[in-house]
Parts: structure tokens; sequence; C-alpha cells
């Protein structure tokens, strides 16, 4: 019996190329990506008015364009460009923060005196009142300066969280006489710490200084560690 032969599939020089769509489908999305990018980018203040009238129009209802509508009275003196930032009112989130101050522990070794965390929706960043006063003092160390620098830029980065400095002291009856209490002192060095921010350039209006004195410990005043550990001024930092 004559064996069949199955003739060779004939592929022609255009079928080695057929790659070539694909190819070509994946450059035009790339390039309406990009086109999409730049777009947005250059949404100008003009662009999203239009847009909001549009958005007026087609819903009928001024009352659920409130925020949207008080945006549209940025002054023309103001920037530009409407970031997504000022459209959506998202901000910088708190991971963002603790990993800029973890930063700066890490690179300068302040793991004994800094603890930032997060507590109920705000940052608090806890600083060990041995790194910033002397006992019974309330002026700042000169070495203390690196670390309130650092929380400067830390808060000139953010500006919109407020910032509530908050002292803190052991239960150990003050032995000086500058003050009457714990109270006092606890006060005046929250004042001092607020006085350097605005020193640096902070606006006071941020900031608010409270003195807590000895009536919210972090432990049990039973050790000299555990009363080293209460004496502290924290950072709270609270979106406006």
């Amino acid at each position: 019996m004559k064996e069949q032969r199955i003739p060779p599939l004939l592929i022609s020089d255009d079928d080695d190329k057929i790659w070539l769509v694909t190819y070509a489908d994946l450059m035009t999305l790339i390039l309406v990506f990009f086109v999409f990018l730049f777009s947005v980018s250059s949404f100008t203040q003009e662009n999203y008015k239009s847009a909001i009238v549009k958005i007026k129009t087609q819903i009928e209802s001024e009352t659920s364009l409130t925020g949207l509508m008080e945006l549209m009275e940025i002054p023309e003196s103001a920037a530009k460009k409407i970031t997504i930032e000022k459209i959506t009112g998202m901000h910088a989130s708190e991971q963002t923060i603790l990993d800029d101050i973890n930063k700066f522990i890490r690179s300068q070794n302040q793991d004994k005196n800094i603890a930032p965390y997060k507590l109920n929706g705000k940052i608090i960043v806890r600083v060990n009142g041995k790194a910033l006063f002397d006992s019974g003092s309330i002026d700042i160390k000169s070495e203390a300066t690196s670390i309130l620098d650092e929380i400067v830029k830390l808060i000139l980065g953010y500006p919109e969280y407020n910032v509530n400095i908050k002292g803190h002291t052991d239960n150990m009856p003050i032995s000086s006489g500058s003050y009457p209490s714990n109270w006092e002192l606890s006060a005046l060095r929250a004042t001092s710490v607020l006085k350097f921010l605005v020193e640096k350039g902070i606006r006071p209006q941020r900031l608010t200084a409270t003195g807590y004195g000895e009536v919210m410990p972090l432990v049990l005043n039973i050790s000299e560690k555990n009363r080293a550990i209460n004496r502290r001024v924290e950072f709270v930092l609270e979106k406006k």
C-alpha cells in the first residue's frame, strides 16, 4: 500500500510577522495610557470648573456639590494646577509620616529617645524627657536641637496636620523652688518646645502646648526606670 504523504504546512512570508499585530496593539495601549497621564497632569482650574458645571447640570443638585464648589473659590493668584490631593481631599498617609521619623531614628541611633506610633487616627511622636531637658529645668538642652530640628522638618512637611505638644512628668515632688508643682514644670516645658518650633518657622496657629504633670503615666511610678519612662514630651499630630 502506497504511503500517503501529508503536504507540509504552507507558511507565507506574512504569517511569520503576525506578532507585529499584538505588538502594535500594546504600543497603542501604552500611548493611550501616557496621553491619559498627560491630560491628568495638565488638569487646570478652568478644566475643573467646567467639569463641575457639567456635573451640576446633570444631577441638578447644589447641595451634593458643596465641598467641590468651595474649591472653585480658589483665587486666580493661587496655583494654576489643581492636584489630585486638592480635588479628592486625600492627604499623606500616616504610614508615610511614621516612615519618615523612623528613618531619622535609625540614622541617628535615637531609638531609646524617640518612639513614634499611631493611635486613634493621630500620629504621636514620644520623646524622652531626659533627651530634651535637665532635671527640674525648662531650658532645652543644646544636644536636643537635632531631635527638634527633625520634628520641625516633619511638621513643615505635612501642613495638613496641627500639633499638640504635651508635657509629662513623674510623680516625684519637684525639688526646685522655681515651680510650685509638676503641673507648672510640664506646662512650661511644653511651652519651651512650642517656642522653639515657632522660632524655626512653624505657624503658631498650628501649635498648642499642654502640661499634664504626673497624672498620665505610661507605667507605674514604682522605680527610677519607670519614672524615667514617664518623663516625656509628646508631639500629637492630628489632621485639621
